[in-house]
């Protein structure tokens, strides 16, 4: 199937692109490794002028880059344009901090002397995800270019128009080409990139089925990966939270990109004593959210990315209600063109329901009432995923407590500020390995070599 650019405001297809063939593949990976012997030998400074000019041309065309995520995706345009300004400061980020990062490290053994130095792996395979389709490449552009590395990226099928953007920004920075390469491939040919023997490391943003099958791919190759995949996040709302402030950020955590992000507030766990008083504000602030177009600003709810992803919530719906879970609000799709969907509340959700297990990518409310704390933490426990999280309380110690019991990659305090820069950003379990952003995130596809100078005699043996 080829790639198609595909309004979901109103289901009008915008553009097609076929698929790259054997030879034009071909040449765009030899192309990536020619670059890679050239870029690797560019200082850190050389690179940085590239990468911070990528970033000062994301700020003077944001408007530009934002309405090409709204037509493909459906992203609220506020949010598009918040989404094209972070991708920039992750870019800046990285071209200020990268050298840095990557200094040699002096070590301090008991003979001689010794330091840990890095360098770039090579030519990396990106395969990304269309729900945050600049943020996404910033994240993986802005360091593994920083570090030397070369990148080929697998855009996801229904976003081509940004990132074919993305691809033209570094041209338009100074890139050489072939530092950044946009890949307009199958799945099937997704596989052949992983085998080549010129990509030595595969970095994956994506649903659970798409890490088990690129990981494991990459692995038989014996190539470093990383895979950053779906979550279940909990939102734990302790009997002390102050909910003036609580309601306004589970609104967002769970609404903001129409719900349509890994770490988004999914399992929404509150203690008896406040969970009444919880679920009927948050009701009430869900239910002001109007549907609209995305490119009106005075719009509140989105549509859905795709056709096929509101097909499939509606179905994890049903399979809910069929279970024995109980709708508070909505479980249908609105009655208007577009890929709509109610916002929606489940509630009663037992063990043995799908819907306990599941990740609702969109506007579906899981609401748990617990007995106490340790029942909270336990509940946040109970899920395959471990990406991140969230308390409630007016007791910062408390919910520090709380955040250290819960197994996830990232905790928030009283804030679901999942992203800056300079946090690294990942989880466990289901939801992956590896981290992304910050320090940790430009460390994970450079060797680490030990050089170790001591002026001494050989042991002599026997």
């Amino acid at each position: 199937m080829a790639y198609e650019s595909i309004n979901p405001f109103n289901g009008k297809t915008l553009k097609t692109f076929e698929h790259l063939n054997g030879a034009q593949l071909e040449a765009s990976l030899a192309t990536a490794q020619a670059t890679f012997e050239t870029w690797k030998h560019t200082s850190y400074k050389e690179r940085a002028v590239i990468v911070d000019k990528a970033a000062a041309l994301m700020r003077a065309h944001v408007d530009d880059f934002a309405k090409l995520a709204t037509l493909e995706m459906g992203k609220r345009i506020d949010e598009a344009r918040g989404e094209v300004k972070f991708s920039a400061d992750i870019l800046a980020y990285y071209a200020q901090h990268g050298a840095e990062f990557l200094a040699p490290t002096k070590l301090h053994p008991k003979v001689g002397e010794a330091h840990m130095e890095s360098s770039p792996f090579g030519v990396l395979f990106c395969v990304e995800p269309w729900n945050f389709p600049f943020y996404q490449l910033a994240r993986i552009a802005g360091p593994h270019l920083m570090a030397g590395n070369t990148v080929v990226v697998k855009h996801a099928g229904c976003v081509p128009q940004c990132a074919i953007a993305f691809e033209k920004l570094w041209i338009d920075a100074g890139a050489p080409k072939g530092a950044y390469t946009n890949l307009l491939i199958s799945h099937e040919q997704s596989n052949i990139v992983i085998d080549d023997p010129r990509i030595k490391g595969v970095a994956l943003t994506g649903s659970v089925a798409a890490g088990r099958s690129i990981a494991a791919r990459a692995g038989q190759n014996l190539k470093k990966s990383s895979m950053e995949l779906g979550g279940s996040d909990a939102f734990i709302v302790l009997d002390d939270a102050d909910l003036a402030k609580t309601i306004p950020w589970a609104v967002w955590g769970r609404m903001y990109n129409g719900g349509q992000t890994c770490c988004a507030a999914k399992r929404f766990i509150a203690v008896e004593s406040i969970a009444d008083k919880f679920i009927d504000q948050f009701k009430t602030a869900l239910s002001a959210l109007q549907p609209g177009d995305p490119m009106d600003e005075n719009t509140s709810h989105g549509p859905l990315s795709t056709e096929a992803a509101l097909v499939q919530l509606l179905a994890q719906v049903d399979a809910a209600v069929k279970g024995g879970a109980k709708l508070l609000m909505g479980g249908k799709r609105l009655d208007r063109p577009g890929a709509f969907m109610e916002i929606t509340i489940l509630t009663d959700i037992k063990p043995g329901n799908p819907a306990f297990r599941d990740e609702f990518f969109g506007p579906v409310v899981s609401f748990y009432r617990v007995k106490d704390e340790a029942a909270a933490i336990a509940l946040a426990n109970d899920s395959d995923f471990g990406l991140g999280g969230s308390v409630w309380t007016q007791d910062v110690a408390r919910g520090k407590r709380v955040a250290t019991a819960v197994d996830t990659g990232m905790m928030f305090i009283n804030n679901i500020d999942w992203s800056d820069a300079e946090l690294p950003f990942g989880g466990i379990k289901d939801s992956g390995y590896g981290r992304e952003l910050g320090n940790m995130g430009i460390q994970e596809f450079v060797n680490k070599k030990l050089v170790r100078t001591v002026q001494a005699d050989a042991p002599v043996i026997g």
